[in-house]
């Protein structure tokens, strides 16, 4: 292995288990690494600290595999530790189908994204480090999670920062049909169907982060007209109308969207108006809302991510406040308004502050009845707080 040294005083992050080592903190290599090459990390006293993957285009210039003295990072070491991740989903077996596998860092394998749906595994390579081990990897998880075939969705930006292609494909064993069906079941016993598209949809199919919220939705949504934006497949318009909502508007700004939702609320036998699907830009239609003088009794903001890199953040911020502005005006004196934030960069302090100024500015008494998260499968590594992206408030209004 390479060897890196670190800069005096920068090696406390790695001696607390945090998995970056950015290009800032380096003070010396012995020669100059290659994409994906293992390399051994030394503080600026020699002390050896972890064992990590090298990323030559990104500011974050390695990412640690191991803090174990002569840990050898081969196919043994992958295989185990996807099998040792994918135990720890064990618990949610009996509720669905669909569950994240790996989720990357929090899981101890830096830029690893793993994701069951069914009898299907679809996977995404983020970091030079983990393309390296790729097919290694896309075998183990084919024979640990027994599935029929592993379909690779490496299609992200962030792939860019690390001098990676977009890559898709196959990967392994049979190929996923257009729609996979998936499957939830509530603590009421309820089983709710959602059909995903691994090639195409949002992530690599769907928002399985959000399930924990679907069931908060569902509790909260009794004779309630809600109004569902940002949309996507519509799984909170199935939560709503299985928790016996009167009506549930759904806003997306693409038409395949929609139509994946109206397929999902039909498919689980809830009525279909065509009236309730919705193309447009959401902050827009929100304004025209309030200018017709529209009101609702649940809203539900699950805005895509609006901040990629620091240098986003205020615009970001403001974007945040007015469309949970609009939103607090358009709903009633008792109303609930479940909004999100899925922007890692912006802590829940922060998208506090947010709501509160959104509240100052509409004028509203507003109260937190609950936090939300993402889902368990989804957790967060206590040395990387970075981890922890999905933020929710469940907000009550007060008149």
């Amino acid at each position: 292995m390479i060897r890196i040294t670190l800069k005096p005083d920068r090696d406390k992050p790695i001696r607390n288990r945090h998995p970056w080592i950015f290009s800032g903190a380096i003070a010396d290599m012995e020669t100059t690494p290659e994409a994906g090459d293992i390399v051994s990390i030394h503080a600026a006293n020699g002390d050896w600290l972890a064992c990590a993957g090298y990323s030559p285009e990104s500011q974050i210039r390695a990412r640690v595999w191991s803090w174990v003295p002569d840990q050898h990072i081969d196919a043994r070491f992958f295989r185990r530790q996807i099998t040792s991740s994918y135990q720890r989903r064990q618990t949610l077996y009996a509720r669905t189908n669909a569950y994240r596998v790996v989720n990357a860092e929090a899981d101890l394998l830096p830029g690893l994204i793993v994701d069951r749906y069914g009898d299907f595994a679809v996977v995404q390579f983020l970091t030079a480090g983990i393309e390296r081990w790729k097919d290694v990897i896309a075998q183990a998880v084919m024979d640990i999670l027994e599935v029929e075939g592993v379909y690779e969705r490496s299609d992200v930006d962030v792939r860019k920062k690390e001098g990676l292609a977009s890559s898709v494909g196959l990967m392994c064993g049979a190929m996923p049909p257009k729609e996979i069906e998936i499957w939830e079941r509530f603590a009421t016993g309820q089983h709710l169907h959602y059909k995903v598209d691994v090639y195409n949809g949002h992530k690599t199919g769907f928002y399985m982060d959000q399930r924990d919220n679907r069931a908060v939705v569902k509790a909260l949504a009794e004779d309630r007209v809600v109004l569902n934006t940002y949309s996507y497949s519509g799984a909170f318009a199935v939560a709503s109308y299985a928790g016996a909502a009167k009506q549930v508007i759904n806003v997306d700004s693409s038409q395949p969207a929609l139509d994946l939702a109206e397929s999902a609320i039909q498919h689980n036998w809830f009525p279909v108006d065509k009236d309730n699907f919705v193309v447009g830009d959401v902050p827009t239609l929100l304004r025209t809302y309030r200018r017709e003088e529209r009101q609702f009794d649940m809203i539900i903001l699950d805005p895509p991510k609006f901040v990629h890199n620091k240098g986003q953040l205020d615009r970001a911020t403001r974007a945040y406040k007015d469309i949970n502005m609009q939103a607090m005006h358009l709903l009633r004196q008792g109303g609930i308004l479940v909004t999100f934030s899925c922007s890692g960069l912006m802590s829940e302090d922060l998208f506090q502050k947010i709501l509160f100024g959104a509240a100052v500015d509409a004028q509203k008494d507003i109260q937190i009845v609950q936090r939300l998260g993402q889902a368990t499968d989804h957790p967060t590594l206590l040395a990387f707080p970075e981890s922890q992206y999905l933020k929710g408030f469940v907000l009550y209004v007060c008149n």
